[in-house]
């Protein structure tokens, strides 16, 4: 399956590198501003309740007034609570996190309709956009007052080490708008999805560690945080916290999105140079 998708982002380069290059070309670059929002093991249900502010740039550019490759710096904050779940397992549990991220994307998109900018007939389009990126991130928790940084802590049983990375990969994928507002400016409001190669975004993945190898290893704080687990009405607590018991889930990796609104310049020709006829 790796080896097909491998091929299929390869075809399509190539495809669109044989394009014919009609229409306008050229660079566009600028800024986004919007939200970021995380999706994982603490918000299975994908609710939208933790937005935060988020923010980067653009540089964009055009092969025709179709095809473009668009390269984006992004950051932005996610973070998650156990005690703002619906499930009464998950609030028993009740763990949390936050997690600056520093992304950086390369994509290609297509637009629905012939774009071409200062066109009075062709100045907006709807487009579609897949790729990849590759981002930083450090999974904190709240303790005693104060942000303290996990993957240090080995929450999981790491040994020494053996702690996950705090860089990853992600495909990256979504919808968007764009429409001219001046003959060189335009505003583009986009979706952008998120699918991580990693599954500790949020520094949960598998399973409880033992307190007492963690206690040996890590210290106290890495075992108030592994385990935070509350008596909640309904829920067997017997299980929670217990050496090698379902902590988060493995197999599915973490998600982040970026909802985004924008300003990008263009630095093209504005008009195709007139062919003479004699």
């Amino acid at each position: 399956m790796v080896k097909m998708n491998r091929l299929g982002a390869l075809v399509w380069i190539l495809l669109i590198g044989s394009c014919p290059l009609w229409g306008q070309r050229g660079w566009e670059l600028g800024g986004w501003l919007g939200a970021s929002h995380y999706f994982g093991d603490l918000n299975t249900s994908y609710s939208l309740r933790s937005p935060h502010l988020a923010g980067g740039v653009v540089a964009r550019f055009n092969f025709n007034n179709r095809v473009c490759v668009k390269f984006s710096g992004n950051y932005g904050e996610v973070s998650a609570d156990d005690a703002l779940s619906n499930n009464v397992y998950e609030r028993a549990r009740n763990l949390s996190f936050r997690s600056s991220i520093i992304d950086g994307a390369a994509q290609i998109e297509f637009n629905f309709l012939p774009y071409t900018h200062g066109s009075r007939d062709e100045y907006f389009t709807p487009y579609l956009f897949g790729g990849f990126s590759a981002f930083a991130f450090n999974p904190q928790a709240q303790y005693q007052g104060e942000w303290v940084d996990l993957r240090p802590l080995g929450t999981e049983g790491q040994f020494r080490g053996e702690e996950y990375y705090t860089v990853s990969g992600t495909f990256v994928y979504g919808i968007g708008l764009k429409f001219d507002v001046t003959p060189r400016w335009s505003v583009n409001l986009e979706f952008s999805a998120r699918n991580a190669f990693t599954d500790h975004l949020d520094d949960v993945s598998t399973v409880y560690a033992d307190s007492r190898d963690l206690l040996r290893q890590r210290g106290p704080i890495a075992v108030a945080l592994a385990d935070r687990s509350l008596d909640v009405p309904g829920v067997d607590n017997s299980q929670l916290g217990r050496p090698g018991s379902q902590r988060g889930n493995a197999n599915n990796k973490d998600h982040f999105a970026f909802l985004q609104a924008g300003m990008v310049y263009y630095f093209g020709s504005l008009r195709c140079p007139t062919i003479s006829r004699k």
